[in-house]
């Protein structure tokens, strides 16, 4: 194929990639593009808990490729690139398929990383994908009705104990949640909800170290002191083992092995590099990280292949990084697309320089924060509507985002997710009025929308000049 004529491909279906794509198909972008992903559904990352707390449901935070590029002149091919051919322009997918590329997006992400821990990946818990939170979802349940008809002591204290390997955002987020959930699932069953342990492990001294939550540590130690049942914390230590009925650690500086009896072990601890980005090692030469990310230009570029671009946390942009969140990987799609759009114009590219506008944590359920500039903190029930609201206003299609802000406000004007009824609240838990929420869910989401995350210049679905694209058939391809 003339490379000419060769289509812009975009490798990775998550943030980098889904905004790249959105943003040039509505703006028009003369080339063709390709969306490659291995799955049907693009995965919402940041509202994984909502999902295991049923707070949203699965078309909220996975909606379909095929429903969020309704109506635009992509294609989008469900397979695996198991190969790509720098020096050639060349990909090869898993199906036996290959295509030559004009321009290639790396927005592949990472993966789960274990740092060599023995049994760490066959025993502990992944929290990435929809997957993920469903077999943790299936595996806790049984956990607690097992729990209840067990008449062995240390089985019983094994069941109702779970570890979260860990201290990053992730990890404080999942046990901060756990110690809501599990008491409202294990009081229905009937059980004895302080009987329950949460167990926060890390190997860091302090939770949310190196982060840029770290700010908020104070803010988050007082919501895991506060939970339904409160987290305990095991900092210091070194995970050396995970087996399927307990971990083995060590403290710090000290030779003796403990060992902490647990059926479920949650591990939110670290990334890996992406085995596509690994095989790309024989062409970067000095270019990369020393995990063996790729070390990319002002503008995303690799510096000896200036045809493809990569961000997200499958690239470290050279002398400046970037934290791995949702809202720079989103901004850096943008911007990618402003620059293959300067580059079929024949115009000079620019650097790409997303900024940080506050960060977002759940820290339980109906509960959580939102730093907006690092100027404003809004804790509590008002935090957690603010973070809902403003990762919903960033959902990539306006029709997706409507559908599922309605659903969220829904559920929570009638109150469907409750804490258990056997648990004392003070007073400002106390079941609020309608018209209260109703008024805090409108000044969250006029706040969400307003105050972070979004650029000043419009949205790639409401770009000025765009003009009506026609709806097509677009080939949909199963592994």
């Amino acid at each position: 194929m003339n490379n000419s004529t060769a289509p812009t491909i975009i490798v990775g279906g998550g943030f980098v990639g889904l905004f790249t794509a959105l943003h040039l198909s509505h703006r028009h972008y003369s080339e063709p593009i390709i969306l490659i992903d291995s799955q049907e559904r693009f995965v919402f990352k940041p509202l994984l808990f909502e999902y295991l707390t049923g707070e949203m449901q699965d078309e909220q935070v996975f909606p379909r490729y095929e429903e969020l590029l309704e109506g635009t002149s992509l294609t989008f091919i469900q397979d695996q690139v198991t190969t790509i051919d720098l020096p050639q322009s060349r990909i090869q997918l898993a199906s036996g398929l290959h295509y030559d590329y004009r321009y290639l997006v790396l927005g592949v992400g990472s993966i789960q990383g274990y740092f060599g821990t023995k049994g760490a990946k066959e025993n502990a818990f992944a929290f990435r994908t929809q997957e993920d939170a469903i077999s943790l979802e299936g595996h806790l349940r049984e956990c607690l009705q097992q729990a209840c008809q067990t008449e062995n002591s240390q089985d019983y204290h094994s069941l109702l104990t779970i570890a979260v390997v860990g201290a990053g955002p992730s990890g404080v987020e999942m046990a901060a949640t756990l110690a809501d959930l599990l008491p409202s699932w294990y009081d229905k069953l009937g059980g004895n909800i302080r009987d329950i342990r949460i167990v926060l492990i890390n190997h860091g001294t302090e939770i949310l170290s190196g982060d840029i939550n770290a700010h908020l540590q104070e803010t988050a130690l007082e919501a895991l002191k506060s939970r339904t049942v409160t987290v305990e914390l095991c900092l210091g230590v070194k995970v050396i083992e995970v087996e399927g009925n307990g971990l083995k650690y060590q403290q710090k500086d000290q030779e003796a092995i403990e060992t902490l009896s647990t059926h479920t072990t949650i591990w939110t601890a670290g990334t890996a590099t992406n085995p596509l980005i690994e095989s790309l090692g024989q062409f970067l030469a000095e270019n990369k990280d020393k995990h063996g990310l790729p070390l990319v230009t002002p503008t995303l570029q690799l510096p000896d292949f200036p045809k493809v671009f990569a961000a997200g946390d499958c690239a470290v942009v050279k002398d400046h990084p970037f934290p791995p969140v949702a809202q720079i990987a989103y901004q850096q799609g943008g911007e990618i697309a402003d620059n293959l759009i300067a580059l079929s114009q024949g115009k000079n590219i620019q650097p790409i320089n997303p900024t940080l506008r506050g960060t977002l944590m759940k820290l339980g359920i109906n509960n959580g924060v939102a730093d907006l500039f690092d100027k404003i903190q809004v804790t509590g029930k008002t935090g957690d509507l603010i973070r809902n609201g403003t990762y919903l206003e960033l959902l990539p299609t306006p029709i997706h985002n409507f559908k599922a802000t309605t659903n969220w406000l829904t559920d929570e004007i009638f109150h469907r997710h409750h804490l258990p009824k056997s648990v004392t609240h003070p007073p400002e838990k106390q079941k609020t009025p309608l018209w209260i929420w109703g008024l805090l869910v409108a000044i969250a989401l006029v706040t969400g929308y307003i105050v972070i995350w979004r650029t000043n210049k419009p949205s790639p679905q409401q770009q000025p000049d765009q003009k009506p694209v026609s709806s097509k058939l677009y080939p949909f391809k199963s592994l």
